[in-house]
């Protein structure tokens, strides 16, 4: 049904967002500057399709080659292609074709307004829980992208294990989806409305969780999180006392992670280098890093700062050679803010 449901209602039923009955498809953060600005090169066809649930734009990205796993119209791939620049390069992979006319449409209208000599965008149909039937480069991607959509498919694990293996060592998965703060009922997973507007196929954020170290992403890291609002009466009463968020995670590829924050007396120095982070870096919603000041962190920070393209942005202070055991506010409860007993109000997309 997953499938089949997702090419049906983001082919057929949807004709643009104003059609979402919640607001769990779309945006509510605003885009920082540099993404808004991107955002105006994007073709307005492109835009009115759009779906997503946050804003998949990590810093520092200059150069790096993107897989955006359920690109749809390809809002989020003409931002990233933009920020790449024409040294990198994204590939969309999308399974519905409607979506995927749109994108491929206007190739040559943004690789004009972009001022390339030739476009660093691609488009393939293809479903992302068979990713690695597409004969996509293991080992070979900086940064897999994807926005509100491993919520869509059956078998999330599959997408979470193909994107483990598609990853450069030290690459990242940066995506924002829907989760649920306990397991959606079976009965509901079917439906084909609640599942078409991103909320019958949600996970329960632990079992997010387990799957993701299960892939080999051992150390999750929540970025922003809000709680969504349901504003049509149907589905707020079939829903009833499931809480739902939008949240954004960044998931590393990088050996020797632990499963927790351990404390070795490090820190880390921000320089302020990458375009649009120049005062604050955010490595996840509990690491604002500020430039300039000393910064103490856990062993796995230091691996996702060292390890990965942001070393160069970074000084760094200190070793693994002796432990001072788990660091402090280290903890397991669930991570995102606002709860289901606060009747969370919609909110506008941009």
């Amino acid at each position: 049904m997953n499938l089949a449901n997702s090419q049906d209602y983001y082919g057929k039923v949807l004709a643009s967002s104003a059609d979402l009955k919640t607001d769990a498809c779309c945006t509510a953060e605003a885009p920082p500057p540099a993404v808004l600005a991107a955002m105006r090169n994007v073709h307005e066809d492109v835009r009115s399709r759009y779906y997503g649930c946050g804003l998949v734009t990590p810093q520092a990205i200059e150069g790096c080659h993107i897989l955006d796993l359920g690109s749809g119209s390809g809002q989020d791939a003409y931002i990233l292609a933009q920020m790449v620049g024409e040294t990198g390069s994204v590939t969309g992979v999308d399974a519905t074709p409607e979506q995927l006319a749109v994108a491929r449409e206007h190739e040559d209208w943004h690789r004009d307004r972009f001022g390339y000599a030739q476009s660093n965008v691609r488009f393939i149909e293809g479903d992302i829980e068979k990713l690695l039937a597409l004969d996509l480069p293991e080992n070979h991607f900086d940064v897999i992208v994807s926005n509100c959509v491993i919520n869509l498919v059956a078998d999330k694990g599959a997408v979470f294990e193909a994107a483990h293996r598609l990853l450069k060592d030290g690459g990242e998965l940066y995506f924002s989806d829907v989760y649920s703060d306990r397991r959606v009922p079976l009965a509901l997973q079917s439906d084909p409305v609640l599942h078409g507007e991103c909320l019958s196929g949600a996970l329960y954020w632990g079992d997010f969780i387990a799957l993701a170290k299960a892939a080999g992403f051992a150390d999750p890291r929540l970025v922003t999180s809000r709680p969504l609002g349901i504003d049509d009466p149907a589905i707020a009463a079939k829903l009833d006392g499931i809480g739902f968020h939008s949240a954004t995670y960044r998931l590393f590829k990088l050996p020797g992670l632990e499963s927790q924050c351990e404390d070795y007396g490090q820190a880390v120095r921000y320089k302020g280098t990458p375009a649009g982070s120049e005062r604050v870096f955010e490595l996840d919603g509990h690491h604002l890093i500020e430039a300039g000041r000393m910064f103490p962190i856990c062993g796995n920070s230091w691996k996702m700062l060292a390890d990965t393209r942001f070393a160069q942005h970074f000084d760094f202070f200190g070793d693994f050679s002796t432990h001072y055991g788990v660091f402090p506010d280290c903890g397991i409860a669930m991570p995102f803010t606002g709860g289901s007993d606060n009747a969370p109000q919609p909110a506008a997309c941009c």
